[in-house]
């Protein structure tokens, strides 16, 4: 890991704040590119299990190098508490684009879930399993690219879990079936499942399975047909929705061998998009594809960024004129 010091960086406004740490955007004094310092909450830097944690966090990040998943810039002490600096993601995540402007396209979701792909077959490659994909942790910059993030549960093959024996981890929407019994026999498989999960919603809006408790979403994981998209009316490719079922198969054996044949499948089916660039074949069709959507996708995440800003204008033009409505009341009150 790459030592670095927290003098090296002024610390600007709260960003994120976890259950171990708080996240800052950052400016690095010597050259003035902005980042994201992950500072570990000196209420747990005594709980030898969760710096132990953290410490495993860094390390896996410090594996990655790939360019759709969050850049690693170093980590350090400060004042007795750990922390890392990552690369500032400006655009957002993906529940956020999906909360503020519904389901994506099938040509959207198809990129996205390619760049995703890419993302897991990395991180499988060095031993890595990220146990935690879903919207809130897929990131997107400001041009449409996207990122995989926070790696704070994962696991690496290659050290000592610290994971204790038959604990759930994950998000329970998005959970493979073996992670819901608690095996500690699992492989990347479970991401790829997550992945089927994390592409119907972006299709349809909501998970695959959706019930009143945990409980209940954990027997449809274990036991449940995996539902259609194109059964909630959504225009997709057949082989898009097949591949969706296959992802959302209950045996691991079941699904894709490996994330770079789920890369492979969503690049052929955007490459094989209609348009006009028909003469185009192989790695420069798909190329002529990807932009367009990339283009599309940067046009949503501006739009949301607007209205999260005129959502935050309006509440203080609304606060500013009930305060001074009660001042109002307060003066003529007292006459």
């Amino acid at each position: 890991m790459a030592s670095i010091h927290y003098e090296d960086f002024e610390i600007g406004d709260v960003i994120g704040v976890g259950t171990v740490g708080t996240i800052y955007r950052v400016t690095r004094r010597s050259d003035g590119r902005e980042a994201a310092l992950k500072l570990l909450s000196p209420a747990v830097s005594t709980d030898q299990q969760i710096v132990r944690r953290f410490e495993r966090e860094m390390m896996i990040l410090a594996k990655l190098n790939h360019p759709n998943i969050v850049g690693y810039l170093g980590d350090g002490r400060h004042e007795g508490q750990l922390f890392y600096v990552m690369e500032l993601i400006r655009g957002g995540t993906l529940k956020e684009v999906l909360q503020q402007s519904g389901p994506l396209t099938w040509q959207e979701a198809a990129e996205c879930g390619r760049q995703i792909a890419s993302a897991l077959q990395h991180a499988h490659n060095h031993g890595i399993i990220h146990r935690d994909l879903k919207p809130g942790n897929v990131f997107f910059t400001v041009d449409g690219q996207t990122k995989l993030g926070d790696f704070g549960i994962a696991r690496d093959l290659r050290a000592n879990d610290l994971t204790d024996a038959g604990l759930t981890v994950g998000t329970y929407a998005y959970m493979a079936p073996e992670l819901v019994r608690g095996s500690r026999d699992i492989t990347g498989q479970v991401d790829l499942y997550a992945l089927g999960c994390v592409l119907f919603e972006m299709l349809t809006g909501r998970t695959p399975y959706v019930g009143d408790n945990f409980a209940a979403i954990f027997d449809q994981h274990l036991t449940a047909e995996p539902p259609r998209v194109r059964a909630f009316g959504v225009e997709c490719p057949v082989e898009l929705e097949k591949l969706i079922v296959q992802l959302l198969a209950k045996n691991p054996d079941d699904r894709p061998f490996n994330a770079r044949t789920i890369q492979g499948i969503l690049g052929e089916l955007i490459a094989d998009m209609p348009r006009e660039e028909s003469d185009l074949r192989g790695r420069d069709r798909a190329a002529s594809a990807v932009k367009p959507i990339q283009v599309r996708l940067r046009d949503r995440i501006l739009s949301g960024q607007n209205a999260r800003d005129i959502s935050w204008k309006t509440l203080g033009l609304v606060g500013l004129g009930v305060l001074a409505a009660i001042v109002l009341m307060f003066l003529f009150g007292n006459n």
